[in-house]
Parts: structure tokens; sequence; C-alpha cells
């Protein structure tokens, strides 16, 4: 189908993964009865953004995939017809831990997952000392409703992640994601930011001709250091914003797209047909000294 309506979770989160979930839950349910075929959490929506320290003692969060949140999960989809894209803390074995987002077709059935494969070391942001960079590569998912690529925050800074999932017929790349200002930052530092966020995001979309969808927290957490900016918002093919939502507010909103808008762009402004793919090898390299 052409027209699809996503659905985008922007919520704040608490230590309490129970009332984390009963939110979420809350949110699919309404963007459900809006209309939504598609709806996406936000990155790791259970917690609260536990990389702000490394502490062995937040191993504990981490689940497997599937289990049961993606069993509950599946539930709620099935009941509500929709596709569910939730971000979660994997489990994979002991020692072995990744940043994953689990996708869930409208039927309840667990279609597979994405693993993080661009892991960032920042602070205030040790993902390192939690996750295992993704060892699944770029993926695509055939959902009832569309085929959807989902990537995860830190990959979103990346065209070449972009590019290789919408390489793979993708018709809409989500970026669940977690990010926020430090609560001791001037405003114009903070806007600089967010703006740079969302353009790299809505140049992917220019580039590749497709609808991008990214999701992200609210509130404050960090014991008040780190405000997490909101700002979730939809791009069609060529950048322009469909949904833009508030750096303060929980919102659970939904946004008609039409995926045939692809070929129209594509046709009209050849990037696709024009890639020199035989002048790219080098990309391979770290440097090119």
């Amino acid at each position: 189908m052409s027209k699809v309506k996503v659905g985008l979770v922007q919520m704040s989160c608490s230590g309490s993964k129970e009332e984390n979930m009963q939110k979420a839950i809350a949110g699919i349910k309404d963007a459900a009865a809006k209309g939504a075929n598609i709806v996406c959490l936000q990155e790791l929506f259970t917690s609260l953004y536990f990389c702000d320290v490394e502490d062995y003692e937040n191993f504990k969060l981490a689940e497997k995939i599937p289990g049961a949140t993606t069993d509950t999960l599946g539930e709620v989809a099935a009941a509500c017809n929709v596709v569910v894209i939730a971000s979660l803390f994997e489990k994979r074995t002991q020692g072995i831990y990744h940043n994953t987002t689990a996708v869930i077709d409208a039927d309840g059935k667990y279609l597979g997952m994405y693993r993080k494969m661009h892991i960032p070391d920042d602070p205030a942001y040790y993902e390192k000392f939690y996750f295992t960079p993704g060892d699944l590569g770029y993926k695509t998912f055939d959902t009832k409703f569309a085929k959807i690529g989902v990537l995860i925050c830190w990959d979103q800074w990346y065209p070449e992640a972009a590019r290789l999932t919408a390489l793979q017929g993708a018709e809409i790349l989500f970026y669940p994601t977690a990010i926020g200002w430090a609560t001791s930052q001037d405003e114009a530092t903070n806007t600089e930011q967010y703006n740079a966020w969302q353009t790299i995001q809505r140049s992917h979309a220019v580039a590749n001709g497709v609808h991008v969808v990214s999701v992200n927290r609210v509130g404050l957490e960090q014991n008040g250091a780190m405000k997490f900016w909101g700002g979730s918002f939809v791009s069609n093919p060529f950048g322009t914003l469909l949904y833009k939502g508030s750096h303060e507010n929980e919102e659970t909103e939904v946004v008609e797209i039409d995926t045939d808008a692809t070929d129209r762009y594509r046709t009209h402004w050849p990037f696709m047909r024009d890639r020199r793919i035989d002048s790219y090898e080098n990309i391979t390299k770290r440097f090119i000294d």
C-alpha cells in the first residue's frame, strides 16, 4: 500500500520499567486509534537513559530478544493491527549486550531485529561500556504496510548507513533515538545541535528519496543535568518536514505518508541513477592518506 500512517510516540521515562511499558503501550494504542499503521517508540524506552554512567548494575536492565517485552508488544500489535518498532537493551549471552530494535508485524509476529552498528562514547553517552557493535549489518523488514529500514540514534549521523539500508529497498527509514542537551549549555549551542541533528537526517531522505521518521524522548534525566530534546519529526523524500514535535511535551502523533512519492522524487531528481559506484571503492578506508 502506498498510503501509510506512521505513529511517533515521544515520551519521558522513569526508573520503573513497568511504568514505562504501560506508557508506551498507551502510546501505541493512542496512535492506533488515530489510524496509525506503523508505530515507532524511542530508543531504550523501557528505562531511563542509563548510559550516562559506567555502572555494572545497569546490565541487569538487559533482556532477551525475542522475550517477555516483545511477547507483550506482540499482543498489543495484534490487537491494534499495527507494526511496532521497539528499541531494547539486549542480553545476547553472558558478557555480550547490544542496543537492539525489534520489529513486530501487525499480526503480532516477531519479524526480527537490528543491532545498532555505530556506538558512541561521549560524556554522558558512555555506550561503548555497555553495547557490542551490531553484527547483523543493515537490514530491512517486510511488514504488512511497508518495507521499512530501522537504524538507531548514533547511526543517524552516517550517510553510509542510510544508503545501504535504502539500497535494500527500504521505503521508510526509522530512527529510534535518545539525545539531549546538557542543561548547562547556552541556547545558541542547543539550537545548533538540534538543527544539525535534524538536517543530517533530512539529508538522508533527500539523498535516498525516502521518508525518514525520527522519534526522540523528552524530559529531564541524570539528576537534571540532561534535557532530552524531543523534536521528533517526519521528513518527506525531499527533506520537507511533515511533522515536528515539541522539545518538552510527551506527544503521540500520526502522520500519513505516500511511499509512491519515492518514485516521483527519484525520477525527477535521479541521484540514485547517477551514482558512480565504480568510483567509490575508497569509501571503506579509514582515511585516504
